[in-house]
């Protein structure tokens, strides 16, 4: 979250900069005062966006997407620089993708410290996408609204329900359907 709003900032201070004032528009809530100066003893926020670049690493192309969460949150995928991550690609009707809700949400539980968990729900609409969620007990792990697949085109996913299995540089190590035997294997094998 801190990352988010320090590059927000830093956009907004570069639109400022650049453009010269405001472009108006909906501002989100989360970013209203991000351009205010920093309180007295706290870093710049170039400091701040050297120091999160520091600790994650730089963000690889693959994880260079964002959206908003089926709870309407906005959501970087940067944030999870640094970590192996697992995309899971399903759909709300996808009777797969159902069967797959229990082992995704035990490799939350366990692993989810170690290793990023990302459900992409597209081809459906947001209430179908969160009874899904919420039937298959699945809400442990954060899913995107993806309906406009923006995501699902970035990875060329033509298909559900598609793992990709990233490493912490974010090298698509795998793409693909497996069952959900492979698919905690290969969690564990990536948490390490």
């Amino acid at each position: 979250m801190r990352v988010r709003l320090v590059v927000a900032a830093m956009a907004a201070a570069a639109v400022v900069v650049a453009g010269g004032g405001c472009t108006g528009g909906d501002v989100p809530s989360a970013d209203r005062g991000a351009g205010r100066p920093p309180a007295a003893g706290a870093a710049p926020a170039a400091d701040q966006q050297a120091a999160a670049d520091q600790a994650a690493g730089p963000v690889p192309a693959t994880l260079k997407f964002s959206g908003t969460t089926l709870d309407g949150k906005a959501f970087d995928a940067a944030s999870f620089a640094g970590k192996p991550t697992v995309l899971w690609f399903w759909a709300p009707w996808c009777a797969t993708c159902f069967g797959q809700a229990a082992s995704v949400s035990d490799m939350q539980d366990e692993f989810g410290t170690k290793v990023n968990l990302l459900g992409v729900a597209g081809l459906g609409n947001a209430d179908e996408m969160k009874e899904f969620v919420t039937d298959g007990q699945v809400g442990d792990v954060t899913h995107l609204n993806d309906q406009a697949g923006a995501v699902w085109k970035k990875f060329k996913i033509t298909e559900q329900s598609t793992y990709v299995f990233l490493d912490r540089d974010g090298k698509v190590l795998s793409k693909g359907w497996m069952d959900s035997v492979d698919f905690e294997g290969k969690v564990a094998e990536l948490a390490g």
